[in-house]
C-alpha cells in the first residue's frame, strides 16, 4: 500500500515539460523513499523477496543474489538497500552514476 502511495506522488511530481509543475530533485526523492521504508520496516518485518517476485514485481541485482542465495525467511525481509552503496549515491549525488535494474533509487534519477 505504501508503495503504491509513493509511486502516485512520485509519478505526480513527474509532470515533464509544464513548469508549474518542476520536477523534484532525485536526492529528495530518494530521502523520502529511504524513510518510508525504515517507517515500513520499523512496524514489523518485510514482505519476503520470493513473494515481491510472485507478486510481479522486479528485484536488483542484490535482492536477486539474496533471494537465490538463502531459504531464510528472515534474510529475505531485510531491507537491503539499507547497506546498498546505490541508496547512499541516490540520497546524496543529483544524477547519480547507478544503473542497476529494477532499483528503486536509479529509478529516481531525473534522466
Amino acid at each position: 500500500m505504501q508503495e503504491d502511495i509513493l509511486e502516485r506522488h512520485l509519478t505526480e511530481a513527474e509532470v515533464a515539460g509544464d513548469s508549474s509543475h518542476p520536477t523534484a530533485p532525485s536526492r529528495l526523492k530518494s530521502r523520502i523513499y529511504s524513510a518510508l521504508m525504515r517507517q515500513h520496516a520499523a512496524s514489523g518485518p518485510l514482505r519476503p523477496l520470493s513473494a515481491t517476485r510472485a507478486a510481479g514485481r522486479g528485484l536488483c541485482v542484490f535482492e536477486s543474489l539474496t533471494s537465490a542465495c538463502s531459504t531464510d525467511k528472515g534474510v529475505e525481509q531485510l531491507n537491503l538497500c539499507r547497506v546498498c552503496h546505490a541508496r547512499v549515491l541516490g540520497e546524496h549525488v543529483e544524477g547519480a552514476p547507478i544503473f542497476w535494474h529494477n532499483c528503486p533509487y536509479v529509478d529516481f534519477q531525473n534522466r
